[in-house]
């Protein structure tokens, strides 16, 4: 973490400027996002937040004292110099903030942020509105994530809850991906982006995926009274960990009825068993084949068995139904899961029901 959180009597003109910016490129993120019309949504949100994200981890910073410039290489202790771009120092990108802010962690409001650098880095030059409600959960975290940490870091005072409001919709719910023309999706530059959003979420620890600092999920129910006053509103978010018991048995209940959950794009970078099987032998010591396979989904519980009468409910970070063909795929977290956990002799014991041959000596 940055060093020195004290908050000082004043703010310096550095982190105003740095707050001022942020605040208007936030604000500009949401209505550019909001506004009616087939345009260029997600990709303007994106390259605005990250700019909210950049000038509000560069007020932090000025705020600890710390100046969030790229320091020439050798360049430490007293007299230090700094890389000047046409005479300015070079500011840290959101990724070098991010280093600086987390340090070796990775919590899932770090790994929202780096998705969408990485996709921002894609799409900047694409006109990609296929994928927009594919995005939605991602960018609306990033959103939340940072009016949390503006007003952890400043008070309460420059919260942005009052400029924003909930968007009016016309429909009852976000479009389905699957409802757009074949022809649109299977253009070269829309595979492309959606293999790195398939790619960069399988990737991904469970934990993380299905947190709401990752992407942030939403279900809008109709509340119901018998009095209005102006006093009350139509739409509240409730955050878990501030809920009544009673809010959280009704959501719990909620839940049961409708589950959302991350679903992968087509099946743009997933695996078939067999080159599961292949990359994963590669990597362990131990024998690794469509019999070890089968034991190990079993084993966690990442699909239902053969004939299920629910055959979609896997966990879609490791495994996704393929309709077209009924049977399953798996994504790049699987290997990787399956790439450690088999290595270990006693976890591939417990997976397989028998002792590896020849485990390593210790």
């Amino acid at each position: 973490m940055l060093q020195g959180s004290c908050m000082p009597k004043g703010l310096s003109r550095s982190v105003r400027h740095n707050l001022k910016k942020c605040r208007s490129a936030a604000v500009a993120a949401v209505d550019v996002y909001n506004r009616p019309g087939p345009r260029f949504r997600t990709a303007h949100f994106i390259v605005l937040i990250v700019l909210a994200w950049t000038a509000l981890l560069h007020a932090v910073s000025y705020k600890r004292g710390r100046r969030p410039w790229y320091r020439r290489p050798g360049g430490t202790g007293h007299g230090v110099r700094y890389v000047k771009v046409d005479g300015d120092p070079k500011h840290w990108d959101l990724q070098e903030c991010l280093r600086q802010f987390h340090g070796t962690d990775s919590p899932p409001a770090r790994k929202n942020l780096e998705f969408l650098i990485g996709l921002r880095n894609k799409i900047e030059h694409r006109h990609l509105p296929e994928l927009d409600p594919a995005l939605y959960g991602e960018c609306q975290a990033s959103l939340l994530n940072l009016e949390e940490l503006l007003v952890e870091e400043f008070g309460s005072k420059h919260s942005m809850v009052e400029q924003l409001a909930v968007s009016l919709q016309f429909a009852h719910a976000v479009p389905d991906l699957k409802s757009k023309s074949s022809s649109s999706t299977e253009s070269k530059e829309v595979r492309k982006i959606a293999t790195y959003v398939e790619h960069f979420r399988g990737t991904l620890d469970a934990t993380i995926l299905n947190s709401m600092k990752y992407s942030y999920s939403v279900f809008l129910v109709p509340r119901v009274a018998n009095r209005k006053s102006l006093d009350d509103v139509a739409v509240q978010f409730i955050k878990l960990d501030q809920a009544t018991p009673e809010e959280l048995a009704r959501l719990e209940k909620l839940n049961v009825l409708i589950k959302d959950k991350h679903v992968p794009i087509a099946n743009l970078g997933l695996l078939k068993p067999s080159e599961v099987v292949a990359e994963v032998a590669a990597r362990i010591p131990y024998p690794m084949n469509l019999g070890t396979h089968t034991k190990a989904w079993k084993h966690y519980s990442v699909r239902p068995p053969f004939g299920d009468a629910n055959p979609e409910r896997t966990r879609s970070e490791y495994c996704v139904r393929d309709e077209t063909h009924e049977d399953y795929v798996y994504t790049r977290a699987w290997v990787e899961k399956l790439a450690t956990q088999l290595a270990d002799p006693a976890e591939y014991e417990r997976v397989t029901g028998h002792a590896p041959p020849n485990p390593p000596a210790a």
